[in-house]
């Protein structure tokens, strides 16, 4: 949250202000913060026991023994709630319950009693542990009020949290008052246990029941004690507003509800008390279908759970929306619907942080970089196809994501906040950045799908190097997912001149880096490799080997590079780059070049007239902001030198990389993120750097095919012996051969053509050789 949102604001004087005016300002602070997208969670409710020692006067679901089935749901109820959930595609488990009605009821001690248990909150941690251990949900616990040792006991079990305020009024536990008779009701106590789940770092919802009697003034007074709650321990993830629905047979069945403005109301002004970024939720089954528009452009930007197989116990008469009628709902409120966990997103996107480590590496592994869960089942480097969504229309942000691209079109250089905003298109949005790469792919660079034949030669897979996400490189001890090794000069030469003979005119060379490699390997591998195969296009050395290569023998970076270039290199790859953002690289590759670094090779090449590639490996650690400044770099050297030759965006293949297994990375990027990144790496380089290339190693037909129609032109190499992304668990394939990048040309609706290394027809080459 904004700290600083509110400051000035003069809470009560919004008692005053116009609805218009509040709805206003409320959405425009919505949209600025979490754009286009509403999330909701889909879950199943457990309603662990309806027994409670409180008394509030609206509720159905409390009930006393005699009225109850049983006083709590046994462990194989449980579990078969949660399998049911499951199989529905539901992630997240809402237990429900009373509180603490062993405090009252003879009939719950002696159900917990049986069962091994003092406490129902001792069980709830049972119940949790079994649905964990034997689903994949992600338990979400409202268990009432809770101490300090309570949270430590269920955070192990739980993802969140939750505890309603309802309201900052103590008239409303006076005799007469909806919460009299309900200990548990009391303001006082309700903000002690939200105080101390943020002392606990548990991710948290709370929120108001509005039109129970309180006033509005009263209201304000409740959001203020939750914002300041939050400030001091940064915890609630979701506040939800929710409206008063009288239901029969309960002592407040005639008591009036509140009306629809006043709900929006009480809306617009939790988002103004509450900052922008704040998740602000209102349940979508307590408000008709065609009321849901108004509720989202109040300030709502999450409809909370909703279950495909339980009812809402809390509210049972008020069955949950389909979720298709939902969707629909949420886009005439120009909005898309998407799915999140029982943890919020941006919770979820720093886990270890709020979870314990076994609960953090289930959130990490499922979600994309905003935080939100993977839903489609694909990922860089399988063989499972690549879902793309194409949905006409437009959302409330639109407007704002077409003007950054006219600008982007115009060759203006866009800022790191205009490039988080195209990363987060979403829905319509998507389709809309992808359609402008694609046509400015066809004005830069025709309909023709370039390709080299080369050659792969990655000489040794031995690296005194730990970076994280390298499954490809072996330490000198041990094999790890196979046997490492070392080519000899004499196999490296021999591999260059096959190439040449199949047909190559690329070799492509890297390697780990050996412990006894220094700069002298590096010239006898050119050595090798020229004299074996004296045409063929050497592409070598990542900016990582450059700087090995040149502190070995005591060179600056100029010298060794003259070197090199005497010695036969004739371009150099652009890897090594990752993230060029110093704070991802601290995490993924501490001792590896930071970016200074990598960029300082690539200048010192590109002014002796060595032209490289430029890479992106993304999806791990990574946020959109780390895109954009590492986009940023890339397009501001390339306005110094005009070295690179093309931008190729490589999405991380997560299966083997050490840092996945564990549990400290994501599981790569989410198709959408994928197709962004090539159409918004198409825009913002433009005009600068005219080609941007598809990974079908990571990608796939499918994938390659979707890139091809959002700003790709080209599919590199046919890359005989791929093995890099195979070590870290691809399924892709070592080669594509020349028929087979015709017939994706083909499927894309282009036609393909070789090219050299340096982006010139082989036929022009060869025209200008005699």
């Amino acid at each position: 949250m904004n700290e600083n949102f509110g400051e000035v604001l003069d809470e009560h004087r919004l008692l005053k202000r116009s609805l218009a005016d509040l709805l206003e300002e409320s959405e425009r602070l919505t949209l600025a913060a979490f754009g286009s997208v509403v999330t909701y969670s889909r879950k199943v409710f457990i309603p662990l026991t309806p027994l409670c020692r409180n008394v509030c006067h609206y509720c159905t679901f409390a009930k006393t023994p005699h009225r109850a089935a049983a006083a709590f749901l046994t462990p194989e109820q449980v579990l078969a709630i949660a399998r049911d959930g499951m199989r529905a595609g539901c992630r997240e488990a809402l237990f429900t319950l009373g509180d603490q009605p062993e405090a009252r009821y003879d009939a719950s001690r002696e159900a917990l009693s049986a069962m091994g248990h003092a406490t129902t909150l001792s069980y709830l941690a049972e119940a949790a542990a079994l649905v964990l251990e034997d689903t994949s949900l992600l338990p979400h616990l409202n268990a009432g009020l809770m101490n300090a040792a309570d949270y430590a006991a269920l955070r192990p079990v739980a993802a969140s949290m939750g505890l309603m305020l309802e309201t900052a009024s103590n008239r409303l536990s006076e005799k007469g008052g909806p919460h009299y008779g309900s200990p548990d009701k009391l303001p006082a106590r309700c903000l002690e246990a939200i105080e101390a789940a943020g002392r606990a770092r548990v991710p948290f919802t709370t929120g108001l029941l509005i039109g129970i009697g309180e006033t509005r003034a009263e209201r304000i007074d409740a959001l203020i004690a939750i914002r300041e709650s939050h400030r001091r321990h940064d915890h609630i993830q979701e506040v939800i507003i929710q409206n008063f629905r009288a239901k029969p047979g309960t002592r407040m069945a005639h008591h009036p509800e509140p009306s629809f403005d006043e709900h929006l109301w009480t809306i617009a002004v939790a988002r103004l008390i509450l900052g922008p970024e704040m998740t602000i939720q209102a349940p979508p089954n307590l408000r008709a279908p065609d009321e849901l528009a108004a509720v989202l452009r109040a300030g709502v930007n999450d409809w909370g759970g909703v279950s495909p197989v339980t009812p809402d116990h809390v509210n049972p008469e008020r069955p949950w929306p389909h979720l298709d009628l939902l969707d629909q709902a949420t886009a005439a409120g120009g909005r898309v619907l998407r799915e999140r966990l029982a943890i919020g997103p941006s919770y979820a996107q720093r886990p270890e942080a709020w979870m314990e480590p076994a609960l953090a590496k289930i959130v990490r592994r499922s979600v994309d970089a905003r935080g939100l869960p993977i839903t489609d089942g694909w990922h860089p480097g399988t063989a499972v196809p690549m879902p793309v969504e194409t949905r006409s229309g437009t959302t409330a942000r639109s407007a704002i994501i077409a003007g950054i691209v006219d600008r982007a079109l115009a060759g203006t250089r866009l800022n790191t906040a205009e490039i988080v905003r195209l990363f987060e298109a979403d829905g319509p949005d998507v389709g809309l950045v992808a359609r402008a790469a694609d046509e400015l792919r066809q004005r830069m660079a025709g309909d023709a799908v370039t390709y080299v034949i080369n050659r792969n030669i990655n000489y040794t897979n031995i690296c005194l190097y730990k970076c994280g996400f390298c499954a490809f490189s072996k330490g000198t001890a041990k094999e790890l997912r196979g046997p490492a090794y070392r080519l000899d000069f004499e196999e490296i030469g021999r591999r260059a001149a096959e190439a040449a003979e199949r047909g190559g005119t690329e070799v492509c060379l890297q390697g780990g880096i050996h412990p006894e490699y220094d700069g002298n390997t590096y010239l006898g591998v050119l050595k090798a490799v020229r004299e074996a195969a004296p045409s063929i296009h050497i592409h070598a050395f990542s900016p990582l080997e450059v700087t090995h290569g040149a502190r070995t023998l005591g060179l600056s970076l100029y010298d060794f590079l003259e070197r090199l270039k005497d010695a036969g290199l004739s371009t150099l790859p652009g890897t090594a780059a990752e993230i060029l953002d110093d704070e991802v690289r601290a995490i993924i590759c501490p001792d590896k070049i930071d970016t200074r670094e990598w960029v300082e090779v690539m200048r010192a090449a590109h002014r002796i007239g060595l032209r490289t590639t430029a890479t992106i490996m993304f999806g791990h650690v990574d946020r959109y902001e780390n895109w954009a400044r590492h986009l940023l770099t890339i397009r501001d050297l390339q306005v110094e030198t005009g070295g690179f030759t093309e931008f190729v965006p490589l999405p991380f293949v997560h299966m083997e990389a050490p840092i996945w297994r564990r549990g400290q990375a994501r599981s790569g990027p989410s198709a959408r993120e994928t197709l962004l990144m090539h159409a918004v790496a198409r825009l913002l380089l433009h005009p600068l750097i005219p080609n941007i290339q598809a990974s079908w190693v990571k990608l796939g037909e499918d994938g390659v095919i979707a890139m091809l129609r959002t700003g790709a032109n080209d599919l590199g190499g046919v890359l005989m012996d791929e093995s890099i992304t195979r070590a870290a668990g691809g399924t892709n394939g070592q080669m594509w051969d020349v028929g087979r990048m015709a017939t994706i040309a083909q499927a894309a609706h282009r036609h393909a053509r070789q090219r050299t290394t340096l982006y010139q027809p082989v036929e022009e080459q060869a025209i200008a050789a005699e």
